[in-house]
């Protein structure tokens, strides 16, 4: 499937990426679930986020961080109270800080706790997505807060997308474990 343009495949796309991340993560063994990630073999993986996350748990609460920085944008703007997508004092050039101190922030969360926060958000982004039409989520300029693009277009970025680079990462992961 392309990137999702109604509200339908938005939904469709988040809940499938989402049930094949959990298969993946319920599949993995105790060697891969017990090893560090290490991408340093791979020259081709130099974005910082190779380097950051070390496991497992830093990959969920990854996802269930930029899921509720999306709820809590979302929040806001609708109540009137204007509040940019990243919060302060972050921005699109500095956002990998940004994911360093959300990183830092759940080096003691536990495994099961992120498994528990992500599908919480998860079902929270669901249930808000859920409340748009297709106009507000897909047409550009309905939400002046949203800028240049759609608010489709972060629901997109925040789950489908979102768990799709956390495949990617896990089976980089997986692969690594069988060498």
């Amino acid at each position: 499937m392309g990137r999702p343009k109604t509200k339908a495949e938005l939904l469709s796309a988040a809940g499938e990426n989402y049930g094949k991340l959990n298969e993946l993560i319920a599949s993995l063994s105790e060697k891969e679930l017990s090893t560090p990630f290490d991408f340093s073999g791979d020259p081709k993986k130099t974005e910082a986020h190779w380097k950051r996350d070390k496991n497992l748990r830093d990959l969920l609460v990854h996802l269930y961080e930029w899921q509720r920085l999306l709820l809590i944008w979302v929040d806001a703007n609708l109540s009137g109270e204007a509040r940019p997508f990243l919060p302060e004092p972050y921005n699109w050039k500095t956002y990998g800080d940004m994911n360093v101190e959300l990183w830092k922030k759940h080096q003691s969360t536990s495994l099961e706790d992120a498994k528990e926060m992500l599908e919480k958000s998860h079902a929270e982004v669901i249930a808000l997505a859920e409340k748009f039409s297709d106009e507000e989520l897909f047409t550009k300029g309905v939400y002046k807060w949203v800028g240049g693009t759609t608010l489709g277009s972060y629901f997109i970025s925040c789950t489908s997308s979102h768990y799709d680079w956390a495949m990617k990462k896990l089976k980089a992961h997986i692969k690594n474990c069988k060498e």
